[in-house]
């Protein structure tokens, strides 16, 4: 059940955010939220989501904690199978690629990543598994 209101709540975060250029839902506990259009790996539909995100540069960056549960994110697994993806943030929505962030690269996002959530930290510490950081770049080619 619990698992089924998350997708509710998510599809009504998503609408709302778009209604509202992220003028509201556009954040979560003052930190930034954007919206992540992916294809589904196995579905091959079109997904859209609310992720709190860093900006690094003209990158965007995601943390696929999922609350410091043992196991990726479903949607982290979409993104690596299938890495051209669109990230709105506010009313800018720009055509991306996805890249895993490699050891040196999150140790120096990192910081920033719990700067701007600090509950990534907690997360960290809840698991095992080394949290992964997804590196979204433009691509500057419409989808």
């Amino acid at each position: 059940m619990e698992k089924r209101l998350m997708k509710i709540a998510s599809r009504l975060n998503v609408w709302i955010y778009k209604m509202s250029n992220g003028k509201v839902m556009g954040s979560m506990k003052g930190s930034p939220v954007c919206l992540v259009t992916m294809t589904g790996r196995k579905s091959g539909r079109t997904i859209t989501i609310p992720l709190i995100y860093i900006a690094h540069g003209e990158d965007v960056v995601l943390i696929a904690s999922q609350g410091g549960a043992p196991d990726h994110p479903v949607w982290y697994h979409n993104l690596m199978a299938n890495p051209h993806v669109e990230i709105q943030s506010g009313s800018v929505a720009r055509p991306m690629v996805v890249r895993q962030a490699d050891d040196a690269e999150k140790a120096e996002i990192w910081p920033h990543a719990v700067g701007v959530y600090g509950e990534f930290a907690d997360y960290q510490a809840k698991t095992d598994r080394n949290i992964p950081l997804l590196i979204c770049s433009p691509t500057g080619v419409p989808q």
